[in-house]
């Protein structure tokens, strides 16, 4: 997979396993069990004990833990600010903020 950013070093897989890793301590550092997070967020507790070891998920239900655990705002904030390297990327970002289409190389 081709990547608009190259110093991300890290695979989907590994992305994954992180934002699980980071959900379980946050749930467990608020001293939650699997069941009373799915109380608090209506994500059935195999979900959540699929995600913590597996890694899988749907964003919905992704969104649903964050949100119970607190994190509403961090949610929102994700991906908020374009990210550029250069002037010429700025450049770019700025013409085309006001787009409703993407296009890309692969676009005929």
């Amino acid at each position: 997979m081709q990547l608009l950013y190259g110093f991300d070093i890290n695979t989907p897989s590994e992305l994954l396993a992180i934002l699980a890793d980071n959900l379980q301590k946050r749930r467990l550092e608020k001293g939650l069990s699997r069941e009373a997070l799915t109380a608090l967020s209506g994500v059935p507790t195999p979900t959540i004990a699929k995600f913590e070891q597996k890694h899988t998920i749907s964003l919905a239900s992704y969104v649903a833990l964050a949100k119970a655990l607190g994190y509403s705002k961090a949610i929102k904030e994700l991906l908020s600010e374009p990210l550029y390297d250069t002037m010429e990327d700025l450049e770019k970002i700025n013409k085309n903020k006001n787009r409703k289409k993407g296009r890309n190389e692969f676009s005929k």
